[in-house]
């Protein structure tokens, strides 16, 4: 049986066979004796980080006293999950995003006058509420950046090139056609979309171009 270490777009976690992800992440241990997931968060430092790193190997998962291993499709989904990039393993991507939320964010102070656990704390105020919940927003559909995720009818598309491809724990698919003054519904927090229309774009999977 699958752990419930597959996560959507929406934050939650699921026990799905998909072997797809790209991007791996922890919100502290979120597991029981029996390896199933029983909190939706411990601590606001949500962390997206490199699957590969150093070779290192973390078999079995969910181990007892170890944070729970989540998976994402790729950083797209783990920005709209609330996740941003480790410290640790995917530095110069966490200085790329420091630098980034500090020029959106925080105008008159420098990257490194930021403590990343300032950071941590506004992106959980825009990510989730009280007991787990999933904090969205709506917009026109025009005016959100590509690397957004949107819910349509509780399906969640990613916009890329200006349109919305389905999203599965395998990859992206079909076309959805909306006008492009609809509203819709907003997965990804409102200040990491903030940062993609000011040029900082998430990864993509390599289905995006199937």
């Amino acid at each position: 049986m699958p752990l419930q270490n597959r996560v959507d777009p929406w934050a939650r976690p699921h026990a799905h066979p998909s072997r797809a992800a790209t991007q791996f992440g922890n919100r502290g241990i979120l597991h029981n004796a029996q390896r199933a997931i029983t909190k939706p968060w411990v601590g606001k430092a949500w962390v997206c980080c490199d699957p590969g790193f150093k070779g290192i190997d973390r078999r079995p998962l969910f181990q007892p006293g170890r944070y729970s291993e989540l998976f994402f499709l790729d950083e797209a989904t783990a920005f709209a999950a609330g996740h941003r990039p480790c410290a640790h393993c995917r530095r110069s991507r966490y200085t790329e995003f420091k630098a980034a939320w500090a020029a959106v964010h925080c105008v008159a102070r420098a990257p490194g006058e930021l403590n990343i656990s300032e950071i941590d704390a506004h992106l959980h105020q825009s990510r989730a509420s009280r007991g787990g919940g999933k904090i969205t927003y709506t917009a026109p559909m025009a005016s959100l950046p590509d690397g957004t995720f949107i819910d349509v009818d509780g399906t969640a598309y990613l916009l890329n090139r200006g349109k919305p491809l389905r999203w599965s724990f395998d990859g992206y698919s079909t076309n959805l056609h909306l006008p492009a003054a609809a509203e819709v519904t907003v997965l990804t927090p409102r200040p990491l979309v903030s940062l993609f229309a000011r040029g900082f774009r998430p990864f993509v999977h390599a289905s995006v171009d199937a």
